[in-house]
Parts: C-alpha cells; sequence; structure tokens
C-alpha cells in the first residue's frame, strides 16, 4: 500500500522513508518489510530514537518535511492507504483463533481511521507547497509538538536502557525500565505495544500479536496493562488522534 502510494506521488516529488521501531531488529517486522521489497529507504530503529525526536506516540504515523528540511506537519496519525487489488495482504488473525484475537478484531474494527482526509491533505501539499493550507508555519509545528517535561525524559531513557539491555538478552532486567517507561510516558503506546510484543505467549508467527496475558496463566504477565484491556479503558475511538488539518 505504502508502495503503492510512493511510486504514484514520486514523480511529483514525495519521497517515503519508513522506519520500523522494532527492538529486536526486525524479528517484528523485516519480514512485511522484504515481502513488500520496497522502493524507498525502509529503516528498523531498535532504541525507538525516531519516537523520541519527532514525538511519536502510535503507530503508524507520520512527520511531513519539505524540501528545505523544515518540518511542515509534526507526527499525526497516517492512515495506510486503502487496499488496492493488488496491494500485499497482511498477516491476518485466524476467525477459529483464541477469544483473546476476536477480542482485538472486535476492537480493531472501531479505531477510527481519517483515510480519505489524510491522504487528499497529502496530495494537496505535494500539489502547492508551501501555499497549501495543510502545511503549518514553524509556530503551528512547535505548537502541535510534544512538549517534553522532566518525567518523560527520564521516561525515554528508561525505554532506551530496557531496549538495549532487551537486547542484550537481560529480558527481566529489561522490564523493570519498561513498566517504569510506561509509568512516565504513559500516552505512549509504542512503549506499550514495543513491551507487550516481547513477551512471549503460545508459539507461531501470531505470538507477537497476542499482546497481553495468557488465558491459561493471567498471573505471569508481568506489565499492569495489555492492548485490549487499554484500549477498552480509553474506547477504540480514541485510540488515534483525530487529522486535524
Amino acid at each position: 500500500m505504502w508502495q503503492a502510494l510512493r511510486n504514484e506521488l514520486h514523480p511529483k516529488g514525495l519521497e517515503l522513508v519508513t522506519v520500523g521501531l522494532d527492538t529486536l531488529g526486525g524479528a517484528g517486522c523485516r519480514e512485511f518489510i522484504e515481502r513488500a521489497k520496497p522502493e524507498h529507504p525502509s529503516l528498523i530503529d531498535q532504541h525507538h530514537v525516531l519516537a523520541e525526536l519527532f514525538g511519536v506516540v502510535n503507530i503508524p504515523s507520520s512527520v511531513w518535511i519539505d524540501e528545505r528540511g523544515m518540518i511542515v506537519r509534526p507526527a499525526e496519525p497516517a492512515p495506510a492507504p486503502a487496499r488496492g487489488p493488488d496491494s500485499l495482504p497482511g498477516l491476518q488473525l485466524p476467525d477459529d483463533g483464541p477469544a483473546r484475537f476476536a477480542a482485538i478484531k472486535a476492537e480493531a474494527v472501531k479505531i477510527k481511521k481519517d483515510i480519505v482526509a489524510y491522504h487528499a491533505a497529502l496530495r494537496d501539499w505535494l500539489d502547492k507547497g508551501a501555499e497549501s493550507r495543510f502545511a503549518l508555519s514553524p509556530d503551528e509545528v512547535v505548537a502541535r509538538s510534544r512538549p517534553r517535561d522532566q518525567a518523560k525524559a527520564m521516561g525515554h531513557a528508561h525505554f532506551q536502557l530496557a531496549s538495549q539491555l532487551e537486547i542484550d538478552g537481560h529480558h527481566d532486567a529489561a522490564v523493570q525500565h519498561f513498566r517504569e517507561a510506561h509509568r512516565l510516558v504513559p500516552d505512549s503506546w509504542t512503549f506499550r505495544r514495543q513491551a507487550w510484543s516481547l513477551e512471549k505467549v503460545g508459539d507461531g508467527p501470531l505470538a507477537r500479536f497476542w499482546q497481553g496475558p495468557s488465558d491459561d496463566a493471567p498471573q505471569a504477565w508481568p506489565y499492569e496493562g495489555d492492548w485490549v484491556s487499554d484500549v477498552r479503558k480509553i474506547g477504540a475511538e480514541n485510540y488515534n488522534e483525530p487529522f486535524k488539518p
């Protein structure tokens, strides 16, 4: 989907750079990257540095950067283009899988995505450049960016330490720092989802999509929240921020 969009809009000057936030260096997203055979730069960020620098709190998100290297829209939800008939099929959760997968699918379909509005805005910017009403001024970019106080800065430090501990094979120690990152940066779904995906629940390619405690041993789950519980708490319709022109 993104590859098709890039190929369509590249003649107008768009270059797409995709970044997978993946502590394990591609174990979660490399398969999808390789299957898509992207013609644009496609990177993997083990320590979520992009999230730290640009204020990404959920995925997929985008940052618009103009030809001068200036940010004209800070990080915001970026819904993928509508699937075409030749788009790469994603990994689907089975209809006859565990009850948890049914719960994930039930919440996921409620998540709001402003696909038409977002992609119309993107095309308007490519056509009109700085004259587009969707290209924000520097003051507007700053106003929409997420400020970082000392607590959030410390939360990012805990997350990076947790990532390195996980990379080095110290999972139990990593969990403690992931938990602290979640406490200090509670609005970051990327922090939560990354930690949850590292917990091995079951076997097979869908294990990383479990994102919560096992039905058989819920007491073994090391985190206070999980994807289904946390989404239900805030309401799936509030999972993404609405697109703001």
